[in-house]
C-alpha cells in the first residue's frame, strides 16, 4: 500500500470510527476495538508497535486511581462531603458551581481523569441526597477537570510536553518574561463558565434542607487519597522519574489499600468488590484508540493537517494563531490531543521563526486550543470518556444531546476567553 493510499484509508476508517462511536454509544469499546485491528490486518500499524503506541501509564493511573476510589466510597466520606456541602449552599445551582470550580482547583494539579474519579462520588452523593440526575452534574465536573489541566505544568500530559519543549518550568506557565502565563488565561476561562453552569442549573434554586451528617466508617481510603494526589504533585517536580510513574503511584496506593483492607475485614470479599468495581469497558475502549490513533501517526495523517495550518495561515500573525486556536478546537474535538500537540509544536516554532515573532502567543494558543476542545464533544477526551463510562455503570443512560448542550457551551466561553487573553497580553512579546 502505497504512502498516499495508506492515509486516505486511514482518514477514511477513522471518520468512520467516530461516526459509530457517537452513533453507537453503547458500544464504543467495541467499535474502537475492530477499528485498531482493522489497522493491524491492514499493515498501517504494524503488530510489533501496538503495545507501544497504548499509554499504559495512563491505564494503569486509571484503573488505580478507580479501585482507591471503592474504597473511598465504602467508607462513606463522599456522602459526608456531599452533607457538608449542602449545608454551605443554598441549592443545588450553588452546589454545581462549587463542584465544577473545585474539580478544576484539583485538576491543576493533578492529571484530569484522575480528578474526575476523585470527584464524582462526591457528586454522585450530593443528586442521590436531593433525588436528581447526577448527568449534568458530572459532565460539570467533567468539564471543568478538561479546562483547569492547562493551567499548570504538571495539570495535563500536554503541559509536561509544552514545558519540555519549550524549556519552560512550574512558575513560568503563572509568569513569565514580565507577563501574565497561560494559568491567568484558563482562570479567566473558569470564571467565564460560572454562568453557564448556573443556566444549566437554573430551575434547581429550591431551598436545600441541611441533612444530618452522615458517620465515616473508616478514614483510611480518604489518607490513601490524599497521599496519591500529593504524590503525584511531588513525583512531577522530580526530574528522570520513570515513565509510567504517575501510574505506578496509583496501582500503588490502591494495592496498599487492598492489603489494609484484606487484614482489617480478615477476609479477601472487598478486595473482589473493588476489582469488579474497574470499568474495565473505558480502559478497553481508550487501549483502543491509543492503537488508532498511533496508526493514523503511521499514516502521516497527522502531519498533513500540521501541514495544511502553515499553507492557511500566511504571514498574518492574528490569522495565524486564530487558526492554531480554532482549529486546535475542532481537532482535539475528535482527536487525541497529544500526538496533536507533539506534532504542532516543531511546527508552531517553525512558524514563529519564520514570521520573526515570538512563539509563545503560538504556544500557548495550541495549549489552549488543544486542551479545551476534547470539552466538545464526550469523545474527545480521556476524562469525558471515563465520566460517561461511569454514569452507565451506575445505571444512567447519556444521550449526546445531553453532553453537548453543556459542552459546547462551556468550550465556546473557555476558549474564547482564554484566545484573547493570550492575544492581548502576548502578541507583542
Amino acid at each position: 500500500m502505497s504512502e498516499h493510499t495508506a492515509m486516505i484509508v486511514s482518514l477514511v476508517l477513522f471518520i468512520i470510527t467516530y461516526v459509530l462511536m457517537i452513533a453507537l454509544s453503547k458500544y464504543r469499546p467495541f467499535v474502537a476495538l475492530t477499528s485498531a485491528i482493522i489497522f493491524i490486518i491492514l499493515g498501517i500499524m504494524p503488530l510489533n508497535e501496538v503495545f507501544s503506541s497504548i499509554d499504559w501509564n495512563v491505564l494503569m493511573m486509571l484503573a488505580g486511581t478507580m479501585g482507591t476510589v471503592f474504597l473511598f466510597i465504602e467508607s462513606k466520606m463522599p456522602n459526608r462531603l456531599a452533607d457538608l456541602m449542602l449545608k454551605k449552599t443554598p441549592n443545588l445551582m450553588w452546589v454545581a458551581v462549587a463542584m465544577s470550580l473545585f474539580a478544576g482547583v484539583v485538576s491543576a494539579f493533578v492529571d484530569n481523569v484522575a480528578t474526575v474519579l476523585m470527584i464524582a462520588p462526591v457528586g454522585f452523593a450530593v443528586c442521590k441526597r436531593l433525588n436528581v440526575s447526577p448527568v449534568a452534574m458530572m459532565i460539570c465536573i467533567s468539564v471543568s477537570s478538561n479546562l483547569q489541566g492547562a493551567a499548570t505544568l504538571v495539570g495535563d500530559t500536554t503541559s509536561i510536553m509544552l514545558g519540555g519543549y519549550a524549556d519552560m518550568n512550574f512558575l513560568d506557565f503563572i509568569y513569565m518574561n514580565g507577563r501574565a502565563g497561560i494559568f491567568w488565561a484558563v482562570e479567566l476561562g473558569a470564571l467565564v463558565t460560572i454562568p453557564v453552569v448556573m443556566f444549566i442549573f437554573r430551575k434547581n434554586r429550591d431551598r436545600i434542607e441541611p441533612p444530618e451528617l452522615t458517620p465515616v466508617e473508616d478514614y483510611f481510603p480518604s489518607y490513601l487519597l490524599i497521599a496519591t494526589v500529593v504524590t503525584l504533585i511531588i513525583a512531577s517536580f522530580i526530574p528522570n522519574t520513570p515513565s509510567m510513574i504517575n501510574g505506578i503511584i496509583c496501582m500503588g496506593y490502591f494495592i496498599i489499600g487492598l492489603i489494609r483492607s484484606a487484614i482489617k475485614n480478615k477476609n479477601i470479599i472487598e478486595v473482589k468488590h473493588a476489582f469488579a468495581d474497574i470499568d474495565f469497558m473505558t480502559l478497553l475502549l481508550l487501549s483502543s484508540l491509543f492503537v488508532v490513533i498511533k496508526s493514523l501517526e503511521n499514516a502521516g495523517v497527522i502531519d498533513a493537517i500540521a501541514d495544511l495550518f502553515v499553507k492557511v495561515g500566511g504571514s498574518n500573525l492574528f490569522l495565524m494563531y486564530s487558526l492554531i486556536v480554532w482549529g486546535s478546537v475542532l481537532m482535539s474535538a475528535f482527536i487525541d490531543n497529544i500526538p496533536y500537540v507533539a506534532t504542532m509544536l516543531p511546527v508552531v516554532s517553525g512558524i514563529a521563526s519564520i514570521m520573526g515573532c515570538s512563539p509563545y502567543v503560538l504556544y500557548f494558543g495550541l495549549l489552549t486550543g488543544a486542551t479545551l476542545g476534547g470539552n466538545l464533544t464526550p469523545i474527545g477526551a480521556s476524562a469525558n470518556i471515563a465520566t460517561i463510562g461511569i454514569l452507565n455503570k451506575q445505571g444512567y443512560k447519556v444521550k449526546n444531546s445531553d453532553f453537548l448542550k453543556i459542552g459546547i457551551p462551556f468550550t465556546l466561553a473557555a476558549v474564547t476567553a482564554g484566545y484573547l487573553f493570550i492575544w492581548f497580553v502576548w502578541h507583542t512579546a
